[in-house]
C-alpha cells in the first residue's frame, strides 16, 4: 500500500512540473506585418539551398567515381560516375532548370 502511495506522489509531482513547466516557459509569438508570400518565397529559397548542397555532393561524389574508374579502368564503375555526376548537375541546378521552364 505504501508503494502505491509513493508512485502516485511521484506522478502527481511529475505532473505538477509539466503544467508548471508549460504554463511558465511558454514564449509568446509575435506575427509581424510582412506579407505571407514572402515568408512562403524565404521558405522555399531556403529549401532549394538545401537541395542545391545536396546535388553539390552528389555531383562531387560522381567525379571521384568517374576519376576512380578512369584509374582503374572499369566500364560500369564509368557509366555509374557518369549517370551520378549528371544527376549531381540536375538536382544541384534544379532551381534554375524549373524557373527556366516556368514552373517556379
Amino acid at each position: 500500500m505504501k508503494n502505491n502511495k509513493n508512485t502516485a506522489r511521484k506522478l502527481t509531482a511529475i505532473w505538477t512540473a509539466l503544467v508548471l513547466s508549460v504554463c511558465l516557459f511558454t514564449v509568446p509569438a509575435y506575427a509581424t506585418g510582412a506579407d505571407p508570400l514572402t515568408i512562403v518565397n524565404n521558405l522555399s529559397d531556403f529549401i532549394f539551398s538545401c537541395i542545391k548542397a545536396i546535388g553539390i555532393i552528389i555531383l562531387g561524389w560522381g567525379v571521384v567515381q568517374v576519376g576512380m574508374s578512369i584509374q582503374s579502368h572499369d566500364a560500369s564503375q564509368r557509366s555509374q560516375g557518369f549517370l551520378c555526376l549528371f544527376g549531381g548537375l540536375v538536382i544541384a541546378f534544379a532551381k534554375e532548370i524549373l524557373t527556366a521552364i516556368g514552373v517556379v
